[in-house]
């Protein structure tokens, strides 16, 4: 039963996540949000909602604050980790797609693996070797549609896709003292709020006119359902480690891509090649090896 309700949390997450893409696409396309507008108020809003929860639950919020060590690096991880990975994320899919946006971040764990053999002074396994070659193979097919002739996206839509990836690799590995020190939903909901209101400061939401959106039930509609997607998202996903292994969560995740194509094609239409369908599978796949992999060795 246990585990049932786990695989029940990171399907329901995965594909809660998977539909936060599609949604921010259409918003960009379709009102006059920016990037920066609209992750200020999300971050923001989300983190002030899982602060008040674990303030309701007793929690004492604000000690984290009082030991300069933690505090210190609760900033690092809330501007470069949160704001960082989210940045890159929505950029990525203002500049292409949500569906090569969402499966741009599986670039994480090859930087995760440079990381760690730059720091061993070694080179990886080979089972992390083969991985990293197919995952960067499939990359190429989806980028290319397997024609040598022109990349399918912009450069810019390609730089944000490797900053998502580099982003997320930082995001997973950094805070993992933090989090094993305090709670996770700590750290994320002041890393939300850190990374909220510095985004907002820096491009002075204050005095943008695009607080005029509101007006439109609409938008507002969609705002809210983007942030509460998010946010319960992140929580079923923590949840579900509590129940299933590391490399069953790391498999079902994979669902998030499939959800943020699916919505892609029925929302806008949007449609892979042959080759590129064939590019996502190999990634996939060889992510998904890499866990196993990696969890056996």
């Amino acid at each position: 039963m246990e585990r049932l309700k786990g695989l029940i949390f990171i399907i329901s997450g995965s594909m809660l996540w998977g539909a936060t893409g599609p949604l921010m696409e259409w918003l960009l396309n379709h009102t006059p949000l920016t990037v920066s507008f609209m992750l200020t108020i999300r971050l923001s809003v989300a983190g002030i909602v899982l602060l008040t929860y674990l303030m309701l639950t007793g929690k004492n919020i604000f000690a984290i604050w009082q030991q300069k060590t933690w505090s210190r690096q609760l900033i690092i991880f809330g501007v470069a980790g949160m704001l960082g990975v989210q940045y890159a994320f929505v950029a990525a899919i203002n500049e292409s797609n949500a569906v090569l946006a969402t499966l741009l971040q599986f670039l994480a764990p090859i930087f995760v693996v440079a990381y760690v053999s730059l720091s061993l002074k070694k080179w990886p396994p080979k089972y992390q070797v083969l991985g990293i070659i197919g995952t960067l193979g499939g990359l190429f097919l989806l980028l290319t549609n397997a024609s040598f002739d022109a990349l399918l996206v912009s450069n810019k839509a390609l730089l944000w896709g490797v900053a998502v990836g580099l982003t997320f690799a930082f995001y997973t590995l950094y805070p993992a003292r933090l989090m094993k020190e305090w709670s996770v939903l700590l750290v994320v909901g002041w890393g939300m709020l850190i990374g909220g209101l510095t985004l907002g400061i820096v491009s002075r939401i204050w005095q943008s006119n695009q607080w005029l959106v509101f007006m439109d039930l609409k938008v507002t509609g969609l705002i809210i359902a983007l942030i509460v997607f998010g946010t319960i998202a992140f929580v079923l996903f923590l949840s579900s480690m509590k129940y299933i292994t590391a490399v069953e969560t790391s498999i079902l995740s994979s669902i998030e891509p499939l959800t943020a194509m699916v919505i892609s094609v029925i929302m806008f239409g949007t449609s892979l090649g042959f080759w590129q369908l064939m590019g996502v599978f190999v990634m996939l796949v060889c992510v998904t090896w890499l866990s196993i992999a990696g969890e056996k060795a």
